[in-house]
């Protein structure tokens, strides 16, 4: 510590320089990081079809770590096996580097199924 002299011989002490690691913590809610996973859902899935529901997202927040659960809409027919892997790999790499926190569960569960084709089109061979 260092000791500054001022006025009439009173003797301060300056505050010892603070490393910013140890200045305090950084608490990101858990909603904050929800909607970060579904929005990168969101990226990673489009394009969606018209009456899909936005992706949402759910999360548990154990220290440094989050396990996501993404709820989504996709069309049909599609390959859902390889959308569903895309949105896994860009909500670890989105949360990962927007909140600094690891991903080691994506959980990725299909809602419901759109046909890519409206009823009533006929598609392919018809009798």
């Amino acid at each position: 510590m260092t000791s500054v002299r001022e006025g009439a011989g009173d003797l301060r002490r300056l505050p010892a320089v603070v490393a910013p690691g140890e200045r305090g913590a950084l608490r990101i809610a858990d909603r904050v990081v929800a909607k970060i996973a579904a929005q990168a859902a969101r990226e990673a899935a489009a394009p969606l079809a018209k009456e899909a529901a936005a992706p949402q997202a759910t999360v548990v927040v154990h220290h440094d770590a989050v396990r996501v659960r993404v709820h989504l809409e996709l069309d049909y027919p599609s390959d859902i096996g390889a959308r569903c892997a895309a949105v896994r790999r860009h909500v670890v790499e989105r949360v990962g580097a927007l909140v600094g926190m690891e991903v080691p569960e994506v959980a990725v569960q299909v809602e419901r199924l759109h046909p890519a084709h409206p009823q009533g089109t006929a598609q392919g061979r018809t009798r």
